[in-house]
């Protein structure tokens, strides 16, 4: 069993990613007022200390902890640490993401007696605090005998008014959060002259509350974050948490997940950088992180092999190697060895790293592309735009974290190179692509979850159970992140656990649906396995269909377009390549003849329930029908 320690939204993140599992764990919450749908889980409520958290883990068989708790929790992180080591037990923090404390426009102190005093010195004609009812006690000292007001908001609801009450607090100088407001209206009706912040994180709204006070030049304290204990496993996203408990309970899930070519590839890139800027006098990390398209960063073991270092000291060279791992995913990709070299220039002169130019191209294993219509132009390496943005972005943000070095880098050189590539692309469909001498480095969401039929679809039907028990009044079905994302835009209201991954199983999660009698579900599809399922084929999988040129002409044909257009579908390298060869004025027509038929399929397996269909473009524009 997995006992989480939550009440944030980590935890609530933490508890979704558990639910896919279809298994029982624990999750623990202080009071009752955080709102978690369970369907698996069970909810414990009240504090524990480390003597009753040992116990309880004891008696339960807990094997893992997973604390999501505040930042600032530092109680309760200490009870956590001290119970596992009693028990032995392995601790996942799920911590949040933090933007670097020098790039924040705060002054930092590290307890509530250091920020007091500086407001004190200060003789402000008001002061605002932003750092929950539980400070109102802390900062007794201050507010009981300022000469100026003191203003606290927290949330509004009775226990936080409670508290208040109970420390004397005026009601009239207390201020509610209402979730969604903007931060600057608050601060442009009160203009205190100083506001206190806790480091919070960006899940916290820390950003959104400086940038605020910042551009009404209103002076920020902010106290640091405790550190956490040193045995805890830190992980900054529901991949990463997912990841963890596949490797320390393996039995958990089903199936485990894998990494994509571009993560593989981010990871190489990233140890590589590092070898570059370390002499060998330091220890090698075994994992590296990378960042993932949604900003999670997920720690990769790679294999560094070594630098070297031109005359002058101004170009440094380093490689390094990742083996893919494809989880439980049947990839043809798994277990090759992806390699990247980075040469790195150098100067005297600083450069920002997140303005570090990052030139990216491939060599031995990697496909160039000799067809229009792919991510990458003609005569490039097969290396899409997302796996690019993440080496770009991996790198600058490893050089954000290292110290300061008398030499700069200013430029960037990546050679990425797969060995056996070659050899297994040719058992790919790279070269009915028009991409020649080796694989892809792809990926969408940086994540591989695994794509056996009756895993995939038990996961569905998991997710479906979970999207229904939150009684929202529709399920939206998409194929994965890229969909998912506008989708979210298009119905904004609906709770995350609503969104239901199908991947290419559209039939089967349309019977899955109407076996659970959900009302309302909305289909959600992008165009490249939309003119495959307007053909009948409800499962999408390039294993099992691939795309058929003359059915997308008859449809281009029904929508109106003439004889010349329709002929120019033959050259077609990918069915996207529509949004841009079809005129403007014809997409409307274009995409309602693709839903009517998709519709006309889909419709039968959902007789009990209301269906709309969303044919999604590129750029995210939406075409519905119902």
């Amino acid at each position: 069993m997995i006992l989480i320690l939550g009440g944030t939204t980590e935890g609530r993140t933490a508890a979704k990613t558990l639910e896919e599992a279809g298994q029982p764990f624990y999750y623990s919450t202080r009071g009752d007022e955080q709102e978690v749908t369970l369907h698996h889980g069970i909810r414990l409520q009240g504090g524990m200390d480390a003597a009753a958290l040992a116990d309880f883990c004891r008696q339960h068989d807990i094997r893992l902890l997973v604390d999501a708790a505040h930042p600032f929790a530092a109680q309760l992180h200490q009870n956590v640490a001290e119970a596992a080591a009693r028990l032995s037990l392995p601790v996942v923090r799920f911590e949040r993401l933090y933007p670097p404390r020098e790039a924040c426009p705060v002054e930092w102190v590290d307890s509530y007696p250091e920020a007091m005093e500086q407001i004190r010195q200060s003789h402000p004609s008001s002061f605002l605090a932003l750092t929950g009812v539980q400070s109102i006690e802390k900062l007794a000292p201050l507010w009981q005998d300022a000469d100026f007001p003191c203003y606290f908001r927290i949330l509004d609801r009775d226990s936080s008014r409670r508290l208040a009450d109970r420390q004397r607090f005026p009601r009239e100088r207390l201020l509610y959060y209402h979730e969604g407001e903007d931060e600057r209206q608050l601060l442009e009706q009160l203009r205190p002259d100083i506001i206190l912040l806790k480091e919070s994180g960006l899940s916290g709204g820390f950003k959104e509350k400086i940038d605020a006070a910042a551009s009404l030049g209103i002076r920020v304290l902010a106290l640091r974050r405790p550190p956490l204990p040193a045995s805890f496993i830190t992980v900054t996203g529901e991949h990463g948490l997912r990841r963890k408990v596949e490797q320390l309970l393996p039995d958990f899930y089903a199936q485990h997940t894998g990494l994509t070519t571009g993560t593989c590839a981010t990871a190489a890139s990233v140890a590589a950088t590092w070898e570059a800027l370390h002499d060998g006098d330091e220890r090698r990390p075994d994992e590296f992180p990378v960042v993932l398209p949604d900003g999670e960063i997920l720690s990769v073991a790679a294999r560094t092999n070594g630098r070297t270092v031109s005359a002058d000291g101004r170009t440094v060279c380093a490689s390094a190697s990742v083996v893919k791992d494809a989880g439980d995913d049947p990839d043809i990709t798994d277990g090759l060895t992806i390699e990247a070299r980075v040469v790195l220039h150098l100067s005297d002169q600083p450069c920002a790293p997140d303005t570090l130019p990052v030139d990216i191209d491939g060599g031995t294993g990697v496909g160039r592309v000799t067809l229009p219509g792919l991510d990458a132009a003609v005569g490039q390496a097969a290396i899409n735009a997302t796996p690019r943005r993440m080496i770009a972005t991996g790198i600058r943000h490893l050089l954000s974290t290292l110290p300061q070095q008398s030499l700069h880098p200013t430029r960037a050189e990546v050679i990425l190179s797969v060995p056996q590539g070659e050899e297994i692309a040719r058992r790919t469909f790279n070269p009915r692509l028009g991409i020649l001498g080796g694989i892809s480095i792809i990926g969408t969401s940086g994540i591989v979850k695994p794509f056996s039929t009756e895993a995939f679809i038990h996961s569905i039907a998991k997710s479906m159970d979970v999207a229904r028990a939150t009684g929202s009044p529709r399920v939206v079905i998409n194929s994965g992140a890229k969909s998912e994302r506008f989708v979210r835009a298009y119905y904004p209201d609906l709770p995350p656990q609503a969104f239901v991954h199908y991947g290419n199983f559209i039939g089967e999660t349309l019977k899955l649906a109407d076996s659970l009698r959900v009302r309302r579900v909305t289909l959600g599809v992008m165009i490249g396995k939309a003119v495959k399922l307007a053909e009948g084929h409800l499962d999408t999988h390039s294993r099992q269909v691939t795309m058929n040129r003359d059915f997308i002409a008859s449809l281009v044909r029904e929508a109106g377009c003439d004889d010349n257009l329709c002929a120019r579908i033959g050259s077609l390298t990918l069915a996207r390549e529509l949004w841009t060869l079809l005129p403007q004025a014809l997409l409307p027509s274009f995409a309602h003849v693709v839903l009517t038929h998709c519709y006309r399929h889909c419709a039968p397996l959902l007789p009990h329930g209301e269906l709309t269909l969303l044919l999604i473009s590129e750029e995210g524009n939406i075409y519905t029908r119902q």
